[in-house]
């Protein structure tokens, strides 16, 4: 009963710009990490930048200094900030989320998003 929808993808041009979003919803207690990762056709997927709790941030290198991760807790919501976009940062961007439920398990449990297509191309 817990959702992650990711918004703001689409198609970007070279030196350009994207935002997205991911909004968790459902029966949520609290949140913990969230983080931003990506997936290349034929590649692993990666962490592209993450958020504590407490706003600690960390990047993959090639997303430092383009890329800004930022989180709304009262919206409960995660935003991955993109520019100076390349055509190498085409892939399907994934939203995760550590999540503690209401009248659920002590720990937390991570989740994901459906992903959402990023395609930067001249």
């Amino acid at each position: 009963q817990v959702q992650l929808v990711e918004s703001g993808g689409g198609l970007g041009q070279p030196g350009g710009s994207l935002r997205l979003s991911c909004a968790a919803s459902g029966s949520i207690f609290s949140i913990n990490a969230m983080a931003w990762y990506r997936q290349a056709p034929g590649k692993q997927r990666e962490l592209v930048a993450g958020i504590s709790n407490g706003d600690n941030t960390n990047y993959a290198e090639s997303a430092k200094g383009r890329f800004t991760i930022s989180r709304d807790n009262a919206k409960n919501t995660v935003y991955l900030q993109m520019n100076s976009l390349k055509p190498e940062d085409t892939a399907v961007y994934y939203c995760n989320a550590y999540i503690k439920e209401v009248r659920g398990m002590l720990y937390y449990t991570p989740y994901w998003g459906q992903g959402t297509q990023v395609t930067v191309s001249s």
